[in-house]
C-alpha cells in the first residue's frame, strides 16, 4: 500500500471534524469548573484512548517502546510537554474568541509553524523550495494563512457589531478580541510542537511498522505508538496545571458533586452557570447523581473525540507520500473549517452584518481551497519520484530529503 494523497486528505478531514467537535460536549457540562472537566477529558484523551486503541491495532505496543532508544522517547516526551502548554492556552482562546474564531487564529499559527518546523530541523526546506511539488504545497500553506487573516478580520468586525448581551446569548460572554488574539497566537505557536514531537517519534513508528508487517497487519497503524509517547508529555503539563488550579481554587470536591463555575455557555443570569443556576446559592449544595454522571460522560466524550483527530491524522500521514510534512497543514485547515461551520450552527455570527458573514464564508472557501492545493502538491510528488524498490515491498515511499519518513 503506497502513497494515496486522496485517501490521506479524507483521513485528515475526518480527524479535523473530530477535533472541531471536541469542545461541543463541554457545552453540556453543568456547574463544573474548567480545571475539573479539563483534566477528566485530558486523562481520557491523552492516557486511556491512545493506549487502548493502539493495543487494538498494534501488537505489543509497550514492547515496541522498550525497543526504542531512550533518547528518542525523551525527546518525543519533551516536545509533547511544550505542546501541552499550547493545549492549556488553547482552551482560553476558545473562551475569549468563541469556537470559530478561536480555532481559526490559534490553529492558523499552529499550521504555519507545525508544517515548516520539521523540514527546517531536518535541513529539507531548500530542497522543497526548489521542487514544483514543494512549491505547490507551500502555496497551500500560504492560502491557509491568508484564510486565517480573513477570519481574523471577520472577528474584528464581529466584536464591533455585537453587544455584550448578544455575545452572552451565543455563549461568548467573555469575548475579547485583543486578549483572545494574544492567547491564541501563543497557543498556536506552542501547539505546533506536537508536529515536532511526531517527527521526533518516527524511529518508534519505524519499529512499529516492522512489527506490523511481520505480523501481517497494515503499516497504516505505525504512528499509533508515537501518539502514546507525545501525549504522555502533553498530559504531564496539563495535569500539573490542573492540579495547581484545583488546589488554588479549592475545587477538588467538585469531582464528588460540589457545584462550581462553568465558563462555557455561561448564562446571562448567573454569569457562570447553565440554566440560571447560581452556585453561590446555599440551597444548591450538591449536583444530583444524574447530573454528575452526565458531566463525567460529557468530559470523557470530549476527550475521546479529541484523540480521534490524531488517530485519523496518524493514518492520513502514512498516505501523503514523501511530503508528509504537509499533513499538518491539511489537519489544521480541516479543523478550522469544521470549527467555523460549528460556529455557524451554534449561531456565533448571528446579528453580524453581511460584510462580516461574507468574510466568514470567504474564509471557509479559502480553507477548503488550501487543503486541495496541499493535496495537489503531494500528488505531484508521487509523479516526480518513483518509489525505491525497498519502499514498494514495504508500502512506504522513500524520502528524497534525507530524513526518515517512517
Amino acid at each position: 500500500m503506497g502513497a494515496n494523497p486522496l485517501i490521506g486528505v479524507i483521513y485528515h478531514w475526518i480527524g479535523g471534524f473530530a477535533s472541531a467537535t471536541n469542545f461541543i460536549p463541554f457545552r453540556g457540562i453543568q456547574r463544573w469548573s474548567w480545571e475539573i472537566y479539563w483534566i477528566i477529558q485530558g486523562f481520557a484523551a491523552w492516557i486511556v484512548a491512545p493506549i487502548v486503541l493502539c493495543s487494538i491495532f498494534v501488537p505489543h505496543p509497550f514492547v515496541i517502546l522498550a525497543q526504542t532508544p531512550q533518547s528518542t522517547i525523551l525527546w518525543t516526551i519533551f516536545w509533547g510537554v511544550l505542546w501541552g502548554v499550547g493545549g492549556i492556552t488553547f482552551g482560553l482562546s476558545i473562551r475569549y474568541l468563541g469556537l470559530a474564531l478561536g480555532y481559526a487564529i490559534a490553529l492558523g499559527f499552529c499550521t504555519a509553524f507545525g508544517t515548516l518546523l520539521p523540514p527546517i530541523m531536518h535541513g529539507q526546506l531548500d530542497a522543497i523550495l526548489h521542487e514544483r511539488s514543494g512549491q505547490v504545497v507551500l502555496a497551500g500553506v500560504g492560502v491557509c494563512l491568508f484564510a486565517i487573516a480573513v477570519n481574523g478580520a471577520a472577528g474584528y468586525f464581529k466584536e464591533s457589531e455585537l453587544s455584550q448581551e448578544d455575545l452572552a446569548e451565543a455563549g461568548e460572554r467573555d469575548f475579547s478580541l485583543l486578549r483572545g488574539l494574544a492567547v491564541a497566537i501563543f497557543a498556536g505557536i506552542m501547539s505546533s510542537f506536537f508536529a515536532v514531537g511526531l517527527d521526533a517519534g518516527k524511529p518508534i513508528a519505524a519499529i512499529a511498522k516492522t512489527q506490523l508487517v511481520a505480523s501481517g497487519r497494515l503499516p497504516l497503524w505505525q504512528n499509533l505508538p508515537v501518539l502514546i509517547v507525545v501525549l504522555w508529555g502533553g498530559f504531564f503539563t496539563n495535569f500539573v496545571w490542573s492540579v495547581i488550579l484545583i488546589l488554588r481554587n479549592h475545587t477538588a470536591a467538585e469531582f464528588l458533586g460540589k457545584p462550581g463555575r462553568n465558563p462555557f455557555r455561561s448564562s446571562s443570569g448567573s454569569g457562570y452557570t447553565v440554566a440560571n443556576l447560581d452556585p453561590t446559592n446555599p440551597a444548591l449544595h450538591w449536583l444530583p447523581p444524574a447530573t454528575l454522571a452526565a458531566n463525567y460522560l460529557f468530559a470523557i466524550l470530549a476527550g475521546v473525540l479529541w484523540y480521534f483527530q490524531f488517530f485519523f491524522y496518524s493514518m492520513g500521514e502514512t498516505k501523503m507520500g514523501r511530503m508528509d510534512f504537509s499533513s499538518w497543514t491539511l489537519h489544521m485547515a480541516s479543523i478550522i473549517l469544521f470549527a467555523t461551520l460549528w460556529g455557524l450552527v451554534l449561531k456565533e455570527w448571528k446579528g453580524t452584518s453581511l460584510r462580516t458573514k461574507t468574510l466568514v464564508t470567504a474564509g471557509i472557501a479559502l480553507l477548503l481551497g488550501s487543503t486541495i492545493v496541499v493535496g495537489a502538491g503531494n500528488y505531484l510528488k508521487t509523479l516526480e519520484v518513483a518509489p525505491a524498490p525497498s519502499s514498494i515491498a514495504t508500502g512506504t515511499p522513500a524520502n528524497p530529503y534525507g530524513a526518515s519518513s517512517n
